[in-house]
């Protein structure tokens, strides 16, 4: 564990609110913060940073907690790697290394950057002649192999696992790291065999991954490394630790690395990619930091349509600016470019049609709008199109070239379209009130099976409980000789009764910031709504004992009776013998 004066020291020093500032944007509102929330996409602020409790929460997705809470999520870091960060970011002396899993996420970190070197050596081997082979044929020049780090894994079942072995990794470290795997009889092989090579990096340059891609026809294509403690999926692109450092804020979103790779070496150096998965909330969120604008440039096929259709959906709610490329006579960028050079694919990034623009050429595509049948289907699935999240210009804009394609009056289509809009509005309206009904106290609070509606109202005692100390530590002092964790209902406010009762004990501080490193990811949100919902109000010493009055109110006379010292039960049982008399 971290010394607890150390991050006393740490939180003092990292106001919440400047941190924060360095990623978000925050508008000053009285006593708080806000701003568009980092962690999901949104056009209406609902992300609140609170300096007097140095505590954060987003009424929109329940993020929610102090600054190393906030640290650990904005850049996908374990408790200890973002009390380092912090650290770093005010010049104080990183702490003793002494978390399980920061140390063996550092550990990955080594193991993977010691191998993507290895496999840039055997590229560079007379074992690697095929793998070099390869590259020239992609059309790679020795800088780009340099740049991106490019390799070969060789085609052996131990090569890579006997040179880390050499460097002083076990083999439970390199299974860990994805780099080997155990056999069913126990002995252990390489993953990558064979294979050209392509280290993927995060933010920071550390190598996290690796993508295998074979040289010829041999199933499957790419061979990924697995999730670890370095590696999530969902939160990484590829090239994204090159593409931040360009100056310009139009990026181009692909399907795959060596498209990527392609783009960088014909100059287009904000081109990026996902890692092996559909695009996710989290990629669109790091991109809507970088850029203004982004581009799709997915394969024509059919699964580059469906992938296409789902970031379009994902960007919806996104301030950036959304277009689509169509990419003529190639099956994907690579190809294109190989074909016809750079400046006709910037002609075609430069003239990509803009997200409304694809969806009415894809509302169109089904219907024969020569046809009266036609024309009325087309219409129909544009009107929906465009009452969508658009602007009323653009609604006009596009609502002409609907009427000229269709022959029908301009007036009647924004009709149609002002009475989708004012339906959708209707069906949102709905969905909000049925949302806030859900995220009220009852849909807030985990109850046991079997615990009826009052229950409801003693959880909520036991969070307002829990809120008030953590804002008021010497209110502890009211509820610890009152108290146990057997009187809490709920499971997450009880483990908090029980860190905070232990860090009492020993004289130990029970702020937002001490207790995060203990405490489910999930706890630590809750715990960040609590003082949220709390921070306007004054909650006093008889405020407190109410609280715990509500939750002994809660308990059993058979498990108060189990609390009671023989003397005290003796004299409970003659109490209720005279009261049944």
């Amino acid at each position: 564990m971290i010394p607890h004066e150390y991050i006393e020291e740490l939180v003092a020093r990292n106001d919440i609110t400047d941190v924060v500032q360095g990623y978000v944007q925050l508008r000053h509102r009285g006593r708080t913060y806000t701003g568009l929330c980092p962690f999901h996409n949104e056009k209406t602020p609902s992300f609140v940073v609170y300096p007097e409790t140095q505590s954060f929460y987003c009424f929109g997705c329940g993020a929610g907690g102090d600054v190393i809470t906030f640290m650990k999520r904005i850049s996908n870091l374990e408790y200890v790697e973002a009390v380092k960060a912090l650290a770093s970011r005010v010049g104080m002396p990183l702490p003793e290394e002494t978390d399980a899993a920061g140390k063996r996420r550092s550990r990955i970190l080594s193991i993977n950057k010691d191998a993507a070197r290895f496999f840039f050596e055997q590229l560079n081997s007379d074992a690697g002649r095929e793998a070099r082979g390869y590259w020239r044929r992609r059309g790679l020049s020795d800088s780009t192999i340099r740049r991106f780090g490019l390799g070969y894994a060789p085609n052996s079942f131990r090569d890579t696992r006997d040179h880390m072995r050499q460097l002083g990794y076990s083999d439970d470290e390199l299974i860990e790291a994805g780099l080997i795997r155990r056999h069913e009889k126990g002995h252990t092989y390489d993953v990558f065999r064979n294979r050209v090579m392509v280290p993927i990096f995060d933010l920071r340059g550390n190598v996290i991954a690796f993508g295998g891609r074979n040289m010829g026809d041999e199933k499957p294509k790419y061979l990924n490394s697995p999730e670890t403690l370095a590696y999530k999926k969902s939160r990484t692109l590829f090239a994204m630790n090159i593409a931040k450092r360009a100056q310009s804020r139009k990026y181009i979103l692909c399907e795959g690395y060596m498209d990527v790779i392609s783009m960088h070496q014909a100059g287009f150096s904000t081109a990026v990619a996902g890692c092996g998965t559909a695009l996710t909330s989290e990629q669109v969120k790091i991109l809507s930091e970088y850029a203004d604008e982004v581009v799709l440039c997915y394969d024509s096929d059919e699964a580059g349509q469906k992938a296409t259709a789902r970031a379009l959906s994902l960007f919806a709610n996104s301030p950036v600016k959304v277009s689509v490329l169509n990419i003529p006579d190639a099956k994907d960028p690579d190809e294109f470019i190989q074909k016809y050079g750079r400046e006709r694919f910037e002609m075609l990034v430069n003239g990509s049609a803009s997200a409304i623009e694809y969806a009415l050429a894809k509302a169109k595509k089904p219907y024969d709008i020569t046809t009266p049948d036609g024309r009325l289907g087309y219409i129909r699935d544009a009107v929906g199109v465009l009452a969508g999240p658009l602007s009323v210009t653009e609604r006009e804009v596009y609502a002409g070239r609907l009427a000229e394609e269709t022959d029908v009056t301009k007036q009647a289509i924004l009709a149609q379209v002002n009475a989708a809009v004012r339906a959708r509005a209707r069906r949102s309206e709905k969905e909000r009130e049925r949302r806030l009904l859900e995220e009220g106290m009852g849909g807030r609070i985990k109850l046991q099976p079997g615990q009826g509606g009052r229950a409801l109202g003693v959880a909520f005692a036991e969070q307002q409980l829990i809120g008030a100390v953590i804002k008021r530590p010497e209110y502890f002092a009211l509820a610890a000789d009152t108290l146990r964790e057997e009187n809490f209902l709920t499971d997450d406010m009880r483990a908090v009764f029980s860190l905070i009762r232990r860090r009492y004990e020993h004289g130990e501080p029970f702020d937002l910031a001490s207790l995060s490193s203990e405490l489910a990811p999930d706890t630590v949100s809750m715990i960040g709504r609590i003082l949220a919902q709390n921070y306007e109000l004054t909650i006093g010493e008889q405020d407190v004992r109410m609280y715990i009055d509500r939750i002994l109110g809660s308990v059993p006379e058979s498990s108060r009776a189990a609390q009671r010292s023989p003397d005290e039960l003796a004299a409970y049982l003659q109490t209720l013998r005279e009261k049944k008399s």
